[in-house]
């Protein structure tokens, strides 16, 4: 048995918010793929094209492996959920309060992801957070946000916060929580998503090793972290969105 279907109608939005509606449920699907879930917690949001004030979030209750383009509500700023076909109770309140305060405070962000996995939470809850002992973790040098735990989040007063500790930043870690990380588009979204959580899986494991760590020179990190930059710039993160939705080709119904 999977979570009960609520169909669309395709004549009332655009091709375009059909078009995310997909690539965000593909999101949910690679998470998924990557074991990067939560049971029914965590959220990914895409912000709803030629749309800014209104965004597309989980519905609440359905496994991240299961996610359709059409089990994704579309909410506003304020927390109302503009879908007719769903109530107020259709999203995690905690899941909205995190993505509506980056989507409201970053027009360019398109695409928000929260996750809870061990080696994200591991790290997040080391006092000197990630550490530049990888090439992966050297995409975030001096370029990663941190945020005090607040408790489950809930409090409205918290998103002026989370927008404060992210700046200008892709991506941040929630202290004692978990990972965050924002994109221009989907495919970014989960470039940013992938990386941190590897390079977070790499710290556990050297840190698990009990040996002395090896850290680069400072100059080293900042080319690195440019060199990372760059990548996006000439679109290479694209390839690894096309490949890494490969993985999940047999399951067409996403598209659904």
């Amino acid at each position: 048995m999977r979570a009960p279907a609520y169909p669309i109608d395709r004549e009332q939005i655009s091709p375009e918010e059909w078009e995310t509606r997909c690539d965000l449920a593909g999101l949910y699907r690679l998470v998924a793929h990557f074991r990067m879930t939560d049971l029914i917690d965590t959220h990914i949001s895409a912000r709803v094209p030629n749309e800014p004030d209104h965004f597309l979030i989980n519905r609440y209750g359905v496994l991240f492996h299961e996610m359709r383009a059409s089990d994704l509500v579309k909410v506003d700023h304020d927390g109302h959920v503009v879908d007719p076909r769903l109530g107020p109770d259709s999203v995690n309140r905690a899941g909205f309060n995190i993505h509506s305060a980056i989507h409201a405070a970053r027009p360019d962000v398109n695409c928000v992801v929260h996750t809870h996995t061990a080696a994200g939470i591991a790290v997040s809850a080391q006092e000197d957070g990630l550490l530049p002992i990888s090439q992966h973790a050297l995409k975030y040098y001096r370029r990663l946000g941190y945020h005090d735990y607040e408790g489950i989040a809930l409090n409205p007063d918290e998103r002026s916060r989370l927008v404060r500790d992210l700046g200008s930043h892709q991506a941040m870690i929630l202290r004692n929580h978990g990972l965050l990380a924002v994109g221009g588009s989907v495919a970014e979204a989960f470039n940013q998503l992938y990386f941190l959580e590897r390079a977070c899986q790499a710290q556990v494991q050297a840190l698990a090793g009990g040996q002395p760590l090896r850290f680069p020179p400072e100059a080293v990190c900042e080319l690195t972290a440019r060199q990372s930059e760059d990548e996006i710039v000439r679109d290479l993160h694209l390839l690894a969105w096309e490949s890494a939705l490969r993985l999940i080709d047999g399951e067409a119904d996403y598209r659904c």
